[in-house]
């Protein structure tokens, strides 16, 4: 009996102590957040940066958020960063869905070794892919477009292999069970495994959601036109001309830029949790 009691004991402290550890790193990880939000409705921080910094600033006003608001090429990068992350978030969602399918479904020769050659690309990172992507680019003429920030995203390594994961966790007698009822591949595609996607597709959407909204090198590689500039490099232009002289303002400047990212999570969360637990159910 006493054993007993000791081991629920035992469990009690455990659990109190992976949450105060859990606690303490979340607070160091949303404290620079909620310092940027703060700094933001500090309008003295356009003269001198608080220090050292305070959570709620002494004077609270709203006039760098209405600054931004009113901001025309905000605005402007806004509506560039939104037609480059929606175009390439439904392009590359799409294609690693139909990719992962036929990774995990298909039976074609060569199977195992294309998706070895895909995996790869997992291991080689932007930086030696920017002379080829521009000199292929520049070569059709598309380069100051926004074409070469919308097709790169198709063949996306991570996304085609967690498709494929996720596919491959459902059975295949439904592919059979359709099969007999004579569809075709793009019909068991789109009748069967499509609506069953949802949870990995929102899980999708969200990884390229921010990789597309937050990337910044290959934009600045290929986007000379100012009136083209997406929020990341106007952002990172306002800061340039500014410096810490307009602190309250960039800092507002840079809690609207993460908005968007902000309430995509919010919206497909649920998603990503039944994702999670659907990986635990099968995983048994």
């Amino acid at each position: 009996m006493k054993t007993t009691m000791s081991h629920k004991k035992m469990e009690r402290i455990s659990t109190w102590f992976k949450f105060i550890i859990l606690l303490v790193f979340g607070a160091l990880l949303i404290a620079p957040f909620v310092w940027m939000i703060s700094v933001g409705f500090d309008k003295t921080a356009n003269v001198t940066m608080p220090f050292p910094p305070k959570l709620i600033p002494e004077q609270i006003s709203g006039f760098n958020y209405g600054i931004v608001f009113e901001n025309g090429r905000l605005i402007q990068s806004y509506m560039n960063s939104a037609i480059v992350t929606v175009s390439s978030v439904l392009i590359s969602v799409s294609a690693s869905l139909m990719a992962g399918y036929a990774f995990s479904k298909g039976t074609f020769k060569g199977k195992k070794f294309l998706f070895i050659l895909v995996l790869c690309t997992l291991m080689i990172p932007m930086e030696p892919r920017l002379i080829p992507l521009y000199k292929l680019f520049n070569s059709v003429d598309l380069l100051n477009t926004f074409w070469p920030l919308i097709l790169p995203p198709i063949i996306n390594g991570m996304l085609i292999f967690l498709c494929k994961q996720f596919f491959d966790q459902l059975p295949d007698t439904l592919r059979e069970a359709a099969q007999i009822d004579g569809a075709g591949e793009f019909k068991i595609f789109f009748k069967v495994y499509f609506p069953l996607s949802g949870p990995i597709a929102a899980t999708m959407v969200i990884l390229a959601f921010i990789w597309s909204w937050n990337d910044f090198m290959w934009p600045l590689v290929v986007l000379n036109d100012q009136e083209l500039h997406t929020v990341p490099l106007y952002l990172a232009s306002f800061s340039l001309e500014n410096g810490t002289s307009l602190g309250g303002l960039t800092m507002a400047l840079a809690t609207v830029s993460i908005l968007p990212i902000v309430v995509v999570y919010l919206f497909l969360q649920r998603y990503i949790i039944q994702s999670i637990a659907l990986s635990g159910v099968k995983g048994e």
